[in-house]
């Protein structure tokens, strides 16, 4: 049985979206007080490193929201209980990423380490003072709700719209923006059931769809998890999109 994701098209008022806010773009450069990333730094740096083990629960949906994260280490995925007892995978937290933010008080979603996960914490209201007195976090808090934005609006039209081999497609792609120092390879440790999940589709058509990309030599793979993209172009016209990396070339980097 598929399992569709439920995406909010509302970003949360500032400073961050609630539903899955995230600093992709800057990376935990920005956490480390790189350029924009002042406030952030302010917020993290003397906040003690926290292992996470495999499928160790960070927070659970409904719980009070008194912290929030930032991924230092690893990959968290982030997820809604149903009324059946099923979960929706609602997204993927990267190391540079912060997660936890609730406008309500109580966290929209459960946030799980996918493998072993390193975290550091801060209050919430610390977070809400820093951005009373860094005007800087303000610009980041309106960047990351656009980009957040942009994300939902790309998932409502590849669930909606999207074939499997388009849905795999896109996601590699977004995924190799996020996780990949060249953008051509990428460590990709959730299990196939999670990319299922997250897709809408069933394991079956997922591990398909990926078998024949890696015969076809669009993709290959090193170990279960470590993934290569051989040919950019090839897998940018099967995500459905349109892009001018040349075969062979580095995927290239957003400005």
């Amino acid at each position: 049985m598929q399992t569709l994701m439920t995406v909010s098209t509302t970003p949360a008022v500032f400073p961050f979206p609630a539903w899955h806010p995230s600093l992709s773009q800057r990376g935990w450069e920005a956490v480390q007080g790189g350029q924009g990333g002042q406030g952030l730094c302010v917020l993290f740096r003397e906040a003690a490193l926290e292992p996470f083990a495999v499928g160790q629960t960070v927070f659970w949906e409904g719980d009070g929201a008194e912290d929030v994260f930032t991924v230092v280490e690893g990959l968290l995925r982030l997820y809604r209980a149903l009324p059946d007892g099923r979960r929706a995978i609602t997204g993927f937290a990267c190391a540079g990423e912060i997660v936890g933010l609730a406008f309500t008080g109580r966290y929209p979603c459960s946030a799980e380490a996918v493998g072993e996960v390193k975290l550091r914490r801060a209050s919430r209201r610390n977070l809400y003072s820093a951005a009373d007195q860094i005007p800087s976090l303000r610009f980041e808090a309106l960047a990351t709700i656009a980009r957040e934005l942009g994300r939902a609006q790309d998932q409502i039209v590849m669930l909606g719209r999207k074939t499997a081999d388009e849905r795999v497609a896109s996601f590699i792609l977004a995924m190799a923006e996020r996780l990949g120092p060249s953008r051509r390879e990428i460590d990709l440790p959730m299990s196939r059931l999670d990319m299922a999940d997250y897709l809408g589709l069933t394991i079956e058509t997922v591990s398909r769809v990926l078998t024949r990309m890696q015969r076809e030599g669009v993709i290959s793979f090193r170990g279960r998890y470590h993934l290569t993209i051989e040919r950019p172009r090839s897998l940018r016209d099967l995500s459905g999109g349109t892009d001018n990396a040349e075969e062979g070339q580095p995927l290239a980097r957003a400005g």
